[in-house]
């Protein structure tokens, strides 16, 4: 099992990582952040927006489940929002360089980082 400082440091390791923070989006509040290139607060704020809306979404539509990840392709950058399906109201949210990231080695290691965070 890992704390957030340990998962953090996890997420750097992958290829490409720029930045990345364990967000309550209950509260819209980063629990802690690493790396640079966007403004990290900034960032799980309205990235809790996000996940919400989605949630809401699903909701309204009838969906059963939960979301396994939220990806956003930008000119240079990935960013993947990962809801955490062991500790309930928390997501990761990791900024890739676009040029320098496999995307599905990134996905494979923000899900093993998810099932080994323990808060």
């Amino acid at each position: 099992m890992a704390n957030i400082d340990g998962s953090l440091n996890g997420l750097m390791e992958i290829d490409g990582a720029m930045g990345a923070c364990i967000v309550d989006y209950t509260t819209g509040m980063s629990l802690g952040t690493i790396g640079s290139g966007v403004d990290l607060e900034l960032a799980a704020a309205g990235n809790t927006e996000v996940v919400k809306a989605k949630m809401d979404t699903m909701k309204s539509l009838g969906i059963e489940g939960g979301i396994e990840d939220i990806l956003i392709t930008l000119d240079t950058q990935l960013h993947i929002i990962k809801p955490s399906l062991n500790n309930t109201g928390l997501f990761i949210y990791l900024v890739l360089d676009k040029g320098k990231s496999n995307l599905a080695l990134a996905r494979r290691k923000v899900q093993s980082i998810d099932d080994a965070l323990e808060v």
